[in-house]
């Protein structure tokens, strides 16, 4: 009987030392520790041995059985920690999570992509402004009634922070003899209070067009296909006569709702419609303020908040949504 645990003994230290991988090692767990193994086996046939032998042959075979026990968790070990440094170069890799735009940057994009496929130039300016750039030049004196519509952040009484893009157009008048086909984007500021559908800092993208013969029909045509490339081509729009004291005659761009399809919600305040942007020919008293002939020349120009069509395009009903960071809300786009 010894002899046979002998040669158990080599049979066992065999198979640990060509065991490859942990699977082969759990095999020759199987085969001689198991429930069914070769030790298991041999301790039924103790009954079966001279009283005698039992004794000396159930110790020996005990000590067998922790003896090579121990040996397998040592080889269980060892390849355990040799696969942690191990790479298996069949494994598909590991794809690092990819970013995208923020929304109103692909918005931003979309709409100076348009302009520039209409021959528009691209123009930016100082965001600390001049009254003059902001108002004065724009039609507007120092006791005209429109200046309130833009709650300005004034620094000192002729120096603040711009509430819209169209300075940038003064400036470029300024310096530059028609034709001008520009457009303005950039970061504007206003004393509004921060809720669902204003906020004190935004952005915009203003157009201009100055030259011989600009008319108000070229307006609405370039309108026709904004529409058409921003919301789609089956979407309905109107534009409405409206005041500003830039711009005369003045109208305003509205489109179909697009959650109700103009039958009227709560988001249109059911009235069917969506304001994009104000519009307008240029007033003759811009142009003669940047020294253009306004019997010679003419010209139109237009303005919309960026956060204003991204808000229409994504249905979305809170301009909060655009500034919080939320990732759950920004890898929707």
């Amino acid at each position: 009987m010894q002899e046979r645990l002998n040669k158990l003994e080599r049979e066992i230290r065999e198979s640990l030392e060509s065991a490859r991988d942990v699977a082969s090692l759990e095999a020759v767990r199987v085969k001689y520790f198991g429930r069914k193994g070769e030790i298991n086996r041999l301790f039924k046939e103790i009954a079966q041995l001279a009283a005698g032998e039992r004794k000396s042959f159930g110790e020996s075979l005990n000590r067998l059985k922790q003896d090579m026990t121990r040996e397998l968790e040592k080889c269980l070990q060892g390849r355990e920690d040799k696969s942690e440094g191990e790479i298996d170069l069949l494994l598909p890799g590991k794809m690092p999570p990819v970013g995208h735009f923020h929304p109103l940057t692909q918005v931003f994009e979309q709409i100076i992509t348009f302009f520039r496929s209409y021959g528009f130039t691209v123009e930016t300016g100082p965001e600390i402004e001049y009254d003059w750039y902001n108002f004065g030049a724009l039609n507007m004196a120092h006791d005209h009634p429109a200046r309130d519509m833009f709650s300005s952040f004034f620094i000192k009484d002729d120096l603040l922070l711009r509430s819209h893009t169209s300075p940038v157009q003064i400036r470029t008048m300024e310096k530059q003899k028609p034709p001008v086909k520009i457009i303005c984007p950039g970061r504007c500021y206003r004393y509004d209070a921060f809720d669902a559908s204003h906020s004190p800092v935004f952005h915009q993208v203003e157009a201009l067009y100055v030259d011989t013969g600009v008319s108000f029909g070229e307006l609405k045509w370039l309108l026709n296909e904004f529409v058409r490339h921003i919301f789609g081509p089956k979407t309905k729009y109107q534009l409405r006569p409206s005041f500003f004291p830039f711009t005369e005659p003045s109208g305003e761009l509205a489109v179909s709702c697009i959650v109700c399809g103009g039958t009227g919600c709560s988001v249109c305040g059911s009235s069917g419609w969506l304001e994009v942007l104000g519009c307008g020919m240029v007033h003759p008293n811009v142009l003669k303020n940047v020294r253009i002939p306004p019997g010679k020349y003419s010209g139109y120009a237009l303005g919309m908040g960026v956060e204003r069509v991204a808000m229409i395009k994504y249905v979305i009903d809170d301009i909060r949504v655009f500034y919080e960071n939320d990732v759950r809300f920004l890898e929707q786009f």
